[in-house]
Formats: structure tokens, sequence, C-alpha cells
């Protein structure tokens, strides 16, 4: 097998990171977009693929298109100077916030989320983002 710039990236490291790490090593090479809008476009020609599989009903390709999806969204966050495991892991503390008031919400009237419809939810859902944001 070749030398190539990727083989010291170590394969245990969380997918995330790997990602990172990856299009990092291949972007010190040349192997990059100049600016944010080739990433932009790719991210959209990779969600165009995945919505083609979920048409299809492929599962084994579904896999793979998100995870060119998710890959791509990382190359984003490396455009933008973001480290993507702070960002989802902020994105993660804000849906448990909200959802957890959606929770308190129905409880008050002891009631649980599965006894509102997704239209209810949603609507709970609005509220406690306006709330948090006040």
């Amino acid at each position: 097998e070749l030398p190539s710039v990727l083989d010291d990236v170590p394969a245990a490291l969380p997918a995330l990171a790997r990602a990172v790490k990856l299009q990092k090593r291949a972007a010190r090479v040349g192997f990059d977009w100049p600016d944010v809008s080739g990433v932009l476009d790719k991210m959209a020609e990779e969600i165009d693929e995945l919505r083609v599989e979920i048409a299809a009903g492929n599962t084994e390709n579904m896999a793979e298109e998100l995870g060119d999806v998710l890959f791509a969204w990382t190359n984003l966050a490396r455009h933008q100077h973001i480290d993507p495991e702070t960002a989802l892991r902020s994105a993660n503390a804000k849906f448990e916030r909200r959802f957890r008031r959606i929770e308190a919400i129905l409880a008050a009237d002891d009631r649980r989320p599965d006894d509102a419809d997704l239209e209810e939810l949603e609507t709970l859902w609005n509220q406690a983002k306006t709330e948090e944001r006040a």
C-alpha cells in the first residue's frame, strides 16, 4: 500500500473528530474548496442523493448517503472554524432543555408527551423556545 497523508489519522478516533482530521489532512495538500460556497453546494448534492435513496426505500444506500451528508456537514463546520462536537453537544443540550419544558407543561395538566399529538407538541416546543429566548 502506498504511503498517504492520511496514514497517521487514528482509526480509533470518534467519527466526528476523525472526519475533521481527515478533511484537514486532505486540505493541506490542496484537496479542499476555496470557500464555503463549494461546501454548501456539496451539502445540497449529498442531501439530494439521500432523498433519492429514501424515495427508493434502499436502506443500505440511505445509510451510505447519510454518512456522506454528515461528512459534508462536518466539512462546513471545519470551514467555519466551528468544532462540530461542541456544536452538537450544544444542540443536544438545547433539545433536552426544551423537551423537558414540554414534559413539565404537560405534567402540570397530569399529561405526558404521548398524550399529545404532534401539532400540540410542536406548539409546546415553540412555547419553550420563546420562553428560553425571553
